[in-house]
């Protein structure tokens, strides 16, 4: 079977120096192998093919017979390492905390333990006969959430 880590650092060598980053490498007990990058731009697919040919090189298919797939994590993908964060900054999200309850709107921080999103909010002021909207700043550690993913809205 493929080794995942000698994968996980080879990439990461390959993409020191460039504006791309690495999200994530899936080794199935099949030997596929799935491996997503992303950038602060765009993942040009003519770098994807250079990648592959790469890991080729230095994974030859002699050995172990494998299938590789190099791509780009996906626009509507859940966020799983911090430059995900960093790159939506500004971009309204949606988070699905482990408590099930689902917040809506604007990345604005993402540090080393957790990130926060700014959300207008409904609220009923004490003695007010209606909720007027509110803007609120909701605080996440990253290991409270079970997902954090952009919106895409048409």
């Amino acid at each position: 079977m493929i080794d995942k880590k000698a994968i996980e650092q080879f990439v990461e060598k390959e993409l020191d120096g460039t504006q791309y980053f690495l999200v994530g490498v899936n080794v199935t007990g099949a030997n596929e192998i799935k491996i997503d990058i992303d950038s602060f731009e765009s993942v040009d697919i003519d770098f994807c093919v250079s990648l592959t040919r790469s890991i080729e090189e230095r994974f030859p298919r002699e050995p172990e017979d494998y299938e590789l797939e190099v791509g780009s994590a996906g626009l509507t993908s859940p966020f799983r390492v911090r430059k995900q964060y960093e790159k939506n900054l500004g971009n309204e999200v949606e988070v699905l905390a482990r408590d099930g309850k689902k917040y809506t709107g604007i990345l604005a921080e993402a540090g080393d333990d957790g990130f926060a999103i700014v959300s207008t909010v409904k609220e009923k002021p004490e003695g007010a006969k209606r909720p007027v909207e509110v803007t609120k700043q909701f605080d996440f550690r990253y290991d409270a959430v079970n997902s954090v993913k952009y919106v895409f809205r048409f």
